[in-house]
């Protein structure tokens, strides 16, 4: 049997009434508002290939609220012409954050990055693909590290880190290691004095719990990774001694103002949201790519290999709706564990894969991709010749780089081949906004989104706390997104 140790305070049946009103600005963390100077705990996430576009995070900007631009898979000189662009459109200190990819093959250029972001003064990251803390991560995070008054260690650049796992957010709930600090000192990329003020800084200021999302995901359940992340957070402000609370935010599955409510509900401090904004006029993807992502339901994604750690099996969620790319990408999948080399698969599979999939010869794939490493990583190609294994991975790799260049440019002889990373949450939002003006999403912006989700949510916590009080009757469900 269970024992309960402690008893819930009692609750004033009379207290309902004289209640502050739930509004959109009351919902989350104040101090996460503050913090980022922002109108709402409610954050736009980041999408890779610049699908969280500068367009998309300056309209947030510009409403008070605040977006990451998304970097995954842009050279450094992009991201760079898109940083100056957002700080062109934001020139009056409104907030925006960058994403920061955890690169443990080429760390030189992940802290190529890190260079750029401390040499533009860029004040917040969205941290993501982390399985470890790495020196560039830590040299960011720590970048100018002094004391207030009080003798406290102070940071100014601001860390939310994306995370599905206890064992990860973990790292981000806690200072760096000893050892890491010591190597930074080592190469003289911090000071001693820095390293001891480090020491006692986590490494995030908000843990962004991202559940059942698109693109890379666990397919978590909020329902059970927020308390579980909660609690860990609470047990670790405890044992480390850290003088300020981590914020923990809720990501993945939010489409809809029920949603929202449910995050704040299970308590979240902030929610972020990405699939929804992906459908908006402002998202750096293709027309012909929101034409099939505004048509979608929650059942119309699916699980494919990530093209990024395909030889691993990792997964990603895409749309599945209309699209071919789900099934042909499992099964280049299926062949890649089949097969010790391109040369074994069977004439009928590699003619289907010529004619179906690539819609060009394997030769001519394998010369394209030779090409391209030769340019940027020699020793790729070094290994393919001597490993066919790993060639036919380079191979069938190339069809998950030309499945997001066909979508992004919106291609449409090449649109049963689309890979489009989505989530539910788009889905759900579909069906929320249809019948109304949003049902196309020519009229959908990432601002009003956020906005109307957050407004609703609050409408909707509004009522339903009032009748858990007894105080009105229940009236039903929320009325659709008004045009």
């Amino acid at each position: 049997m269970f024992e309960v140790t402690e008893r819930a305070p009692a609750i004033d049946s009379n207290a309902g009434e004289n209640a502050p009103a739930i509004t959109a600005e009351s919902l989350g963390s104040a101090e996460f508002r503050e913090a980022h100077q922002v109108r709402y705990a409610y954050v736009s996430g980041a999408m890779y290939k610049g699908i969280a576009s500068v367009e998309l995070v300056a309209r947030m900007g510009l409403a008070g609220m605040m977006g990451y631009f998304g970097t995954g898979g842009l050279s450094l000189e992009r991201i760079e012409e898109a940083l100056l662009r957002i700080k062109e459109r934001l020139n009056r200190g409104q907030s925006f954050g960058m994403n920061l990819l955890c690169n443990l093959i080429h760390p030189e250029a992940e802290d190529a990055i890190v260079d750029m972001y401390l040499r533009h003064g860029v004040r917040r990251v969205e941290a993501a693909a982390y399985t470890q803390i790495t020196p560039s991560l830590v040299r960011y995070r720590m970048h100018g590290i002094e004391t207030d008054p009080q003798g406290r260690p102070v940071v100014h650049n601001h860390v939310m880190a994306k995370v599905s796992r206890p064992e990860v957010a973990l790292q981000f709930l806690q200072a760096p290691s000893q050892k890491l600090l010591q190597r930074l000192v080592d190469a003289r990329r911090m000071t001693s004095e820095q390293a001891a003020l480090a020491s006692r800084t986590p490494m995030a200021d908000d843990v962004c719990v991202e559940a059942d999302s698109g693109g890379h995901t666990d397919n978590g359940v909020s329902s059970c990774l927020m308390p579980a992340m909660l609690r860990l957070r609470d047990d670790t402000r405890v044992s480390g001694g850290y003088d300020r609370p981590i914020r923990v935010g809720a990501a993945g599955g939010i489409g809809t103002p029920h949603a929202v409510a449910a995050a704040f509900t299970l308590g979240a401090d902030f929610v972020l949201t990405g699939s929804v904004n992906q459908c908006t006029v402002e998202a750096g993807t293709s027309d012909l790519a929101k034409d099939l992502l505004a048509a979608i339901n929650v059942q119309d994604t699916a699980m494919a290999p990530a093209g990024d750690m395909f030889e691993i099996g990792a997964k990603v969620q895409v749309l599945s709706k209309g699209v071919f790319f789900p099934a042909r990408a499992n099964k280049l999948y299926d062949l890649y564990r089949q097969y010790e080399s391109i040369e074994q698969i069977d004439e009928a599979t590699r003619t289907q894969l010529e004619k179906r999939y690539f819609k060009r010869s394997l030769g001519e794939i394998y010369q394209e991709t030779k090409d391209y490493y030769l340019r940027v990583a020699p020793e790729q190609i070094e290994r393919a010749e001597k490993n066919p294994k790993f060639k036919m991975a380079l191979i069938f790799r190339w069809y998950f780089v030309h499945s997001n260049r066909l979508a992004q440019k919106g291609i449409a002889d090449g649109k049963v081949d689309f890979q489009i990373h989505c989530g539910p949450a788009l889905g759900a939002f579909n069906q929320w906004v249809k019948g109304t003006p949003l049902e196309d999403w020519r009229n959908r912006h990432a601002d009003e989104i956020g906005e109307r989700l957050m407004r609703e949510a609050a409408v909707l916590l509004e009522r339903r706390f009032r009748e858990f009080r007894g105080i009105t009757k229940p009236s039903g469900s929320l009325n659709r997104a008004a045009g």
